[in-house]
């Protein structure tokens, strides 16, 4: 729900020892709840590749035993962390042979590939990327530690299906100017502008659960809401806090039908819309409203994080308590 386009989901990211209690945790008790509407730029530790192509009837790439998903780190030596270093050490290479070093399922492996050139141009085969911009939406910010959380799932780059490792993030103003409707079999989406000099916070984090950094900008903390635990969340009537047009954060109506208390999964708060507002709107949960803020009373309990893709009334939400561990992680 991250980008405009996405796969469908089924119905379905040192030698002092201080002794502290098991369970303790750092994130404070009341949040201020989110539900502005954000705009996220993610750059990946290395470039990832996302394709390949044939040069003189040579596929390079697949010689090097080289495949989508795929982050190169190391270039003849050098450290690369953007497309621009890596045509840089490309351009400067005598050899026609590049020595690569890369990640693939975490794990680190090293390889030669042929550079060949074409009408003067050096080429790789390679189709690569080292930024993701997209749009979501802000869950909560602590307001001691100004820690923030935000999509209640990972960003994973579209072509690959790979989560990205961060190495630097930003999240900035933008306003939604538009919404395609969800129907059944086809989740709709949110159009955005962005204000990408107009920076909210740094993001340090990707993860199943969400996105998580520090808010740079002024935060109000006129209302505050208490983190609920598993136990505190029930059936029924609650909201969830989002932005359909413009800034405006307002609250709608859902009805929570079913909670799963696996820890193991993000799909925790099973709810369905009954706001008739939004559902003639968006007819349901659109793309971009990952990580709405849910509000049960005066509890925070968590983040819209999925659309069942044949009912887009109803989608999932991840416990916020979820969402807090893993920042901590």
């Amino acid at each position: 729900m991250f980008f405009k386009k996405i796969k469908k989901y089924a119905s379905l990211f040192l030698l002092t020892f201080v002794i502290l209690p098991i369970n303790t945790l750092a994130y404070s008790k009341y949040l201020i709840a989110g539900g502005n509407n954000i705009g996220i730029e993610i750059q990946s530790k290395g470039i990832v590749i996302v394709g390949t192509y044939e040069i003189n009837n040579q596929n390079p790439a697949l010689k090097a035993g080289l495949i989508p998903g795929d982050i190169i780190i190391n270039v003849d030596n050098i450290s690369i962390t953007t497309i621009n270093e890596f045509i840089d050490v490309v351009n400067k290479n005598k050899t026609q042979e590049l020595k690569i070093k890369y990640n693939r399922n975490d794990k680190e492996y090293t390889t030669k590939l042929s550079v060949y050139s074409d009408s003067g141009v050096l080429k790789t085969g390679l189709y690569v990327k080292d930024t993701i911009t997209g749009i979501g939406t802000l869950s909560y910010i602590d307001p001691e530690t100004k820690s923030f959380g935000a999509l209640g799932h990972e960003i994973v780059e579209k072509n690959t299906n790979q989560i990205l490792e961060i190495n630097k993030g930003t999240i900035f103003e933008s306003k939604v100017i538009n919404i395609e409707r969800s129907q059944a079999g086809t989740p709709g989406s949110k159009t955005a502008e962005y204000f990408s000099d107009k920076i909210k916070g740094t993001v340090s984090k990707n993860t199943k659960n969400g996105i998580f950094g520090i808010y740079s900008d002024t935060i109000s903390t006129s209302k505050l809401y208490k983190v609920a635990e598993i136990k505190d969340i029930k059936l029924g009537k609650a909201f969830i806090k989002t932005v359909i047009n413009g800034n405006e954060i307002k609250e709608y109506e859902i009805n929570i039908l079913k909670i799963n208390t696996d820890k193991n999964t993000n799909r925790n708060i099973l709810f369905e819309i009954i706001d008739q507002e939004l559902l003639e709107k968006t007819g349901g949960i659109v793309q971009g409203m990952s990580g709405s803020t849910i509000i049960q009373g005066d509890y925070i309990i968590g983040a819209v994080n999925f659309v069942l893709v044949d009912e887009p009334n109803k989608g999932y939400g991840v416990f916020i308590t979820n969402m807090l561990e893993e920042s901590e992680k």
